[in-house]
């Protein structure tokens, strides 16, 4: 279970944000084995100033375009399921609405399964 935090800076278009949402969500059902309508995206835009994204970190040139996708997930995905996801979710941007690679910066942060609840106060998966 996913859940998928995707910030931008403001301005673009809903079929934009749209787009961004279904390559991540397409990434995360081919390369991390998430079930489908697994589907739980929440994407937030910023101004500017409110996105202090460093342009040349590790030598990377971001732009101001560039965005962050944080995905918390369980834990228990491999090494190059990792990868792969990586390269989907940039190639895939790129592909689609013309994202520079560089502007693809993504988190995953790994819990134990425990630490879910989709509803009813429960914790489906503990």
């Amino acid at each position: 279970m996913p859940f998928v935090r995707i910030d931008m800076v403001e301005g673009k278009p809903e079929t934009y944000r749209k787009t961004v949402g279904d390559v991540v969500y397409d990434a995360m059902r081919t390369t991390l084995n998430v079930p489908e309508n697994d589907n739980f995206i929440v994407i937030s835009e910023h101004s500017p100033a409110e996105m202090m994204i460093s342009p040349d970190y590790l030598d990377i040139q971001r732009s101001p375009n560039c965005i962050v996708i944080q995905i918390t997930l369980n834990a228990g995905r491999t090494t190059e399921m990792k990868k792969a996801f990586y390269h989907a979710v940039a190639y895939g941007l790129h592909e689609k609405t013309g994202l520079r690679l560089e502007d693809v910066f993504i988190s995953l942060v790994e819990v134990p399964k425990e630490n879910w609840s989709f509803g009813n106060g429960e914790a489906q998966y503990a």
